[in-house]
């Protein structure tokens, strides 16, 4: 993986590993490099940034490793299978009461902390930290342009605006004077996203629009010209591959005569899908006879001998054409068969200036920070201070010592290591983020383990506590009754029917999401026409009674093969998205916060 032919894709883009001549990999010049990088890089930086890589590398190996094992180990009973066909096949009838949480109002179901702690027992793998974790209260003081910095972005721009009229070489003068490099490409309008595409292609060739304002840019753009292209080209094509990511596969005279011959034989009357299967080296077309529909917002994206070809000649015009590119090189055979509809695309040059805060704005923010930290040397004194300056205090909650960003605040690794070792109540200094300057006091310490009871989880919780503390009210209520219809009176409601739905499906048509419904309609402990009992759902407390059951016990083995093919499949994909976070739950990791 490092030192073979076929290493790590890393390894092959490295620019110290190309041979000079071929400008393509070569695995002699790794240990040349190794040999080497002391004395090409003397402070060391060279050789820790290739050893960090080559580690990578390694983890990443066996990360893979770890995921091809499991998931080849994954396996699917049948008994399983046939139970999960059976559900699909089982149909039922049924007669249902639902009563609305909201017959039930929020002062009857007045709540108590043993409420909410019994609704944390019973969903204990929901509310249960992982990882230590933090929690914040804080202040933004964000860097806004001022007038003058405006001033500023347009002043350049109205500079420069007749001489962008009057360049003659505008790549040139577009990377001299923007913040964004020249795009040599055609847009068609609907690719063209800005709110002035109106304007720009309503204009004449050689116009400037501008100075206007976008996306946190001011702008000048120039229509450079205007051509017919069509929407989408379908073609077909057969590869001959000359290298392929850095690798040399054929030389470059066998490729030629290769394609030579294979364009020959297709003009004399060879199939054109028996050649791809044949002799392409594209194995994405190989199935579709070498086809392949573009739109015309995917042409720069193409290799530009392949798209200049099929975009610019008409249906039927075949060639063949020699490319490079940092994936692939070889030559194409490609025919022409198809353009979508004509539209008009422009070039178009655009020269960005970004507005942003200058050194004075920068500065007054910076101040109003360091006094709101000066003057807010406690808890309480925080609060008055943001009182006093009619602030905006805003949370961060459950931030892990290995996260690197806080939610609304975007990277912050040093906001997080300030609180790993602050204590609760403490008032942080002044950080600098990017775009604000944030002053925080940490509000709670969580250790890991089930969570206890706080202001901030009995916020988050309290919807579920008072739904299921109005299901209890509810159940208690009509558990008396003896029927539906006895339920649906007293209730001032009605007996709805609901059939024909199945017992796979945790969604019916007239409930919604209602998957205890479901479980309770298939369960053979309910007899038929009797009453259940009260089932709690998401939005109210329903009553069942099961008309009917009804369903083939006949399973087609077709089907049966199908079905665990695909459980095998949904298991494999469950396991790759889990395994990483499984291993590490049973690992017993500790982080150093100062230096991760």
């Amino acid at each position: 993986m490092i030192y073979g032919n076929e290493p790590d894709a890393g390894v092959r883009n490295y620019q110290a590993f190309q041979n000079p001549d071929t400008k393509m990999f070569d695995p002699q010049y790794v240990k040349l490099f190794e040999q080497q990088v002391d004395q090409l890089d003397p402070t060391g930086k060279a050789r820790q940034h290739w050893e960090t890589y080559k580690s990578y590398i390694l983890r990443s190996a066996l990360t893979k490793k770890y995921n091809t094992l499991f998931n080849a180990a994954v396996y699917m009973p049948k008994f399983l299978v046939e139970a999960r066909a059976k559900q699909q096949a089982s149909m039922a009838n049924i007669d249902y009461v639902s009563l609305n949480y909201e017959m039930v109002s929020d002062e009857e179901a007045k709540l108590t902390d043993e409420d909410f702690k019994k609704y944390i027992e019973s969903h204990k793998s929901e509310y249960y930290n992982e990882q230590d974790t933090r929690s914040i209260e804080y202040v933004a003081f964000n860097v806004l342009p001022a007038a003058e910095d405006t001033a500023r972005a347009l002043g350049v721009l109205n500079e420069i605006r007749e001489d962008f009229v009057n360049a003659s070489d505008v790549e040139s003068f577009v990377n001299r004077n923007s913040d964004e490099s020249y795009n040599d490409v055609y847009s068609m309008k609907s690719d063209y996203k800005s709110m002035y595409a109106d304007s720009v292609y309503k204009s004449s060739v050689g116009t400037v629009i501008g100075p206007v304002y976008e996306g946190e840019e001011y702008k000048l753009i120039k229509v450079l010209d205007r051509k017919m292209y069509p929407d989408s080209v379908q073609c077909r094509h057969i590869l001959i591959k000359t290298a392929d990511r850095g690798q040399v596969v054929l030389a470059d005279s066998i490729a030629k005569n290769k394609i030579d011959s294979v364009a020959a034989a297709i003009k004399a009357g060879a199939s054109f899908n028996e050649m791809v299967v044949k002799y392409s080296d594209d194995q994405g077309s190989k199935e579709t006879g070498g086809e392949y529909t573009f739109p015309f917002s995917q042409k720069s994206g193409l290799v530009k001998e392949f798209s200049d070809f099929i975009f610019e000649n008409k249906p039927g015009q075949s060639t063949i054409v020699k490319v490079e590119s940092n994936g692939y090189s070889g030559y194409h055979y490609i025919e022409v068969l198809n353009h979508g509809e004509y539209n008009e695309a422009l070039k178009i040059a655009t020269i960005t200036k970004p507005l942003y805060a200058g050194d004075e704005t920068e500065n007054e923010v910076y101040a109003k920070a360091t006094e709101f930290a000066g003057n807010s040397t406690s808890a309480k004194t925080f609060e008055e201070e943001i009182k006093k300056n009619n602030l905006q205090k805003l949370v961060a909650d459950n931030i892990r010592v290995s996260d690197f960003t806080v939610y609304g605040l975007g990277p912050s690794r040093d906001i997080i290591k300030w609180m790993y070792n602050a204590k609760v109540e403490e008032v942080s200094p002044v950080f600098q983020l990017n775009g604000k300057y944030v002053v925080a006091k940490l509000t709670g310490i969580k250790k890991k383990g089930s969570m206890q009871l706080d202001s901030n989880l009995r916020s988050n919780i309290q919807p579920m506590v008072v739904n299921q503390k109005k299901a209890d009210i509810l159940a208690k209520k009509y558990e008396s009754k003896k029927s539906l219809s006895e339920i649906a009176s007293a209730a001032s409601t009605q007996v709805v029917a609901m059939d024909s739905f199945r017992g796979n499906n945790s969604f019916t048509a007239s409930i919604g999401y209602a998957p205890k419904v479901v479980g309770y309609s298939f369960y053979e402990g309910l007899k038929l026409n009797t009453l259940s009992e009260p089932i709690k759902g998401q939005s109210g407390v329903y009553f069942i009674s099961v008309k009917a059951r009804y369903g083939t016990s006949e399973q087609d083995s077709t089907f049966i093969t199908r079905e665990r093919q695909m459980m095998q499949m949904e298991a494999k994909n469950a396991i790759s998205s889990q395994i990483t976070e499984l291993l590490k739950a049973k690992a017993n990791i500790k982080y150093n916060v100062n230096n991760f």
